[in-house]
């Protein structure tokens, strides 16, 4: 059994999750209107299936998946749809999105369907259920979850590992999810296992999470080889390849994927939603939300539904703080600073950062001095310095050549740079011209 239990680099940012960590889990109130984006997730967005004065109950599609590597959107409150155009996007874009008014008398109850009794259905079945409910990783990069339960056939899987680490400052949804949802973390790591057909599961939690540890402990099915591993608190340790590395000892290698190294790596809300697609039969229509940071009155964690825009969900939360400055979707380290309040939650959406002042960095940069932090602390070994520098010349060729594929964009280049340069979003900025290349060829 693999004992050392880390990984190599990495940053150690202040946690700062003593303001929401022991905070229950409440339902918000629906606001009067959701507005759904039909790009919500990793691959192709969804094509839509509704049109302008429908009428939608809390569940029904209003878009479906537009290929495999794609998922439906739903509903997620009964009302009518009012507008289908071009809305704010969390990326910071402009997207296609379904705009429903909801109906403040409706009880919100979804229509009555069938719920799937998963213990009679096989691998295939489950699959697509979870396809047609359209579930995707709920840890931030929201890929969808049926395609990485359906690894091609020459690719063994002998290990599903569960990620509860939630190595980002400030965010407690899955340490929340853990402790109030054990059991539903459990029947999801069951169904995931009997899809891929492995019959050993590892669920890593960082030590800072005692609670968790002790609850999905408790929890663990006695028929089931699932094992429960406290790891070190460091940033990265949620990122998949660190996770498997801490882990299983296993290295995936440049430009592969978990699955070529026989593991699939699941985040404990993704977990919990799969189990609860069998368990109410509904699709993924809110999630679990932190909504914390100095410049918000009352820090939380909330059930909150897809599309529930940015200003209701402060208004939620007891509106800002008078020294509230930036609004960030997601933790410090990796999220996205937000420029409209009309800007809708989507299925990734894991946290809402409120910073102040004080806790924001100035804008101005300095040139770098050659000091090697990024290097100690990029946890992929890459060379940040000079991949920063081939981006302000935009010598695209060059950094791809120079593995920027493998950058994980999780800021700890950014985090060390005593010259504050703007490390993570220079490659943001060139993966996106990378990715546009082809098209323009």
């Amino acid at each position: 059994m693999w004992t050392r239990l880390k990984f190599r680099h990495g940053v150690h940012p202040p946690e700062l999750k003593d303001l929401t960590a022991r905070v229950p889990i409440r339902r918000v109130p629906y606001p009067d209107e959701v507005v759904l984006p039909l790009r919500q997730h990793t691959g192709k967005p969804a094509r839509l299936t509704v049109k302008v004065g429908d009428r939608v109950e809390r569940g029904d599609p209003v878009a479906e998946a537009d290929g495999y590597v794609s998922t439906p959107i739903h509903a997620s409150a009964a009302g009518t749809v009012r507008e289908i155009g071009l809305w704010p996007h969390p990326d910071g874009s402009y997207a296609p999105a379904v705009r429903i008014a909801v109906d403040r008398y409706s009880p919100q109850a979804p229509r009555p369907r069938l719920v799937p009794d998963w213990t009679r259905l096989g691998p295939a079945e489950l699959i697509e259920a979870i396809r047609q409910a359209g579930v995707v990783g709920l840890g931030g990069a929201a890929f969808p979850t049926h395609v990485k339960l359906a690894p091609p056939k020459d690719q063994a899987i002998d290990t599903v590992l569960v990620n509860g680490c939630e190595c980002e400052p400030y965010l407690t949804t899955d340490h929340r999810t853990m402790v109030e949802y054990p059991e539903r973390v459990q029947l999801g790591v069951r169904i995931m296992m009997r899809c891929l057909g492995v019959r050993r599961a590892l669920i890593g939690i960082e030590k800072n999470k005692p609670d968790a540890l002790e609850a999905i402990r408790r929890t663990v099915p006695a028929d089931l080889d699932v094992a429960v591993q406290a790891l070190d608190v460091k940033y990265p340790q949620g990122a998949e390849k660190m996770l498997i590395e801490a882990l299983l000892g296993r290295e995936v290698p440049s430009g592969k994927l978990p699955m070529h190294v026989g593991v699939v790596v699941q985040n404990v809300a993704s977990a919990a939603t799969i189990a609860e697609v069998f368990d109410t039969g509904l699709p993924l229509i809110e999630r679990i939300v932190t909504v914390t940071g100095r410049g918000i009155r009352r820090p939380s964690n909330l059930i909150v539904p897809v599309g529930m825009k940015l200003r209701d969900l402060v208004e939620a939360c007891g509106g800002f703080t008078e020294d509230a400055r930036e609004v960030i979707f997601g933790g410090p380290m990796m999220g996205i600073a937000q420029a409209h309040l009309d800007t809708p939650l989507t299925k990734g959406t894991t946290g809402v950062v409120v910073l102040t002042a004080a806790d924001t960095r100035p804008a101005a940069s300095w040139p770098c001095v050659r000091c090697g932090r990024c290097l100690e602390a990029c946890p992929v070994f890459l060379n940040p310095q000079l991949l920063g520098q081939l981006a302000l010349k935009e010598r695209w060729a060059e950094m791809e050549a120079s593995h920027l594929a493998d950058c994980l964009l999780c800021g700890c280049c950014g985090y060390t740079c005593p010259s504050n340069i703007p490390l993570p979003q220079l490659f943001a900025l060139a993966k996106a011209a990378l990715r546009k290349r082809p098209a323009a060829a």
